[in-house]
């Protein structure tokens, strides 16, 4: 049987379906709307005379047959892909697409000073960012790259460091302390009202300090609230809604203008700054890797 344009551009179409699970996600992605992309898969279904995927209500998942569609063409597909982005070293000005999945913090420390100059420098490149603390399978989910917290980043990607280490704090509003002290040293803190921190893999995070010994050490401390996103926890905190914990360039300009002040200073520590990764077995897209060159050369955070 010979694959005919149709075929290529629905075999395309599935791809997007497979690494989304969801026909509204993989619509957005391609630019279409989510009825003509399933009669694309359904024609396509109808020319191959087999079941790809099983559709519920609720979920979109492949059929054996599915899957073995999946594997056989995704590796082709990248190398187009990749050819295709190799021609931009012939052109005046790079184009093509990347897509980003970046934690929340990150978007607004590290790519909210950088994208306009990227867009100026480099404007036939579209960026696509999906800010989310929420730990994804970047390659399965059709990302080129991540960008998390260092101590976060899967081993098996290569990763490039995009800010130096962050230092952690404790802060509260001053009328939060003044109603309910100031807790001097981290075991205080079971006697107080804090935010508590909920990590991308569903975890509670245990707030970590170093001690007067230089050893680290970490806390389950108290808290009615929960929040997995430092702004929404910095708000709260303003609020007088208790202790927070979070890193220092979210917290610090609330500081400054005196909203927020750290408590514990003296046993504040620093963790992983963040990193970049994508997978070691593609080549890197030329947008991709301008970006991070410009991530590096104005170093938002420091370097």
């Amino acid at each position: 049987m010979s694959i005919s344009r149709t075929d290529i551009a629905d075999f395309s179409y599935f791809l997007a379906i497979a690494r989304h699970g969801s026909f509204r996600k993989a619509a957005l992605e391609i630019g279409v709307s989510p009825s003509a992309l399933s009669h694309s898969l359904r024609g396509l279904e109808e020319r191959l005379g087999v079941r790809l995927l099983n559709r519920t209500n609720r979920s979109v998942t492949l059929t054996s047959a599915g899957e073995e569609l999946r594997e056989a063409i995704s590796d082709p597909f990248a190398r187009i892909d990749q050819a295709r982005d190799a021609l931009n070293r012939f052109r005046d000005t790079p184009t093509g697409r990347i897509r980003l999945n970046v934690a929340a913090d990150a978007a607004a420390l590290l790519l909210s000073p950088v994208i306009p100059v990227f867009m100026e420098r480099y404007p036939d490149v579209e960026v696509d960012i999906v800010a989310s603390n929420r730990m994804v399978d970047v390659v399965a989910s059709g990302f080129d790259a991540g960008i998390r917290y260092g101590g976060t980043v899967p081993e098996d990607m290569i990763a490039q460091r995009l800010s130096p280490d962050i230092r952690w704090i404790v802060a509260a509003a001053p009328a939060y302390l003044e109603r309910f002290g100031t807790p001097q040293d981290p075991e205080e803190l079971k006697e107080h009202r804090c935010l508590g921190v909920r990590l991308g893999d569903d975890r509670i995070y245990r707030w970590e300090f170093m001690g007067r010994d230089g050893e680290e050490f970490d806390i389950a401390v108290p808290g009615q609230i929960t929040v997995d996103e430092s702004r929404s926890m910095v708000s709260i905190a303003i609020g007088g809604g208790g202790l927070m914990y979070g890193p220092e360039p979210v917290v610090a300009p609330f500081i400054a203008n005196g909203q927020l002040q750290t408590v514990l200073d003296d046993w504040a520590t620093n963790g992983p700054g963040f990193q970049i990764y994508y997978p070691s077995r593609r080549q890197v897209p030329t947008g991709l890797r301008l970006l991070i060159e410009l991530v590096r050369e104005m170093a938002p955070l420091g370097l």
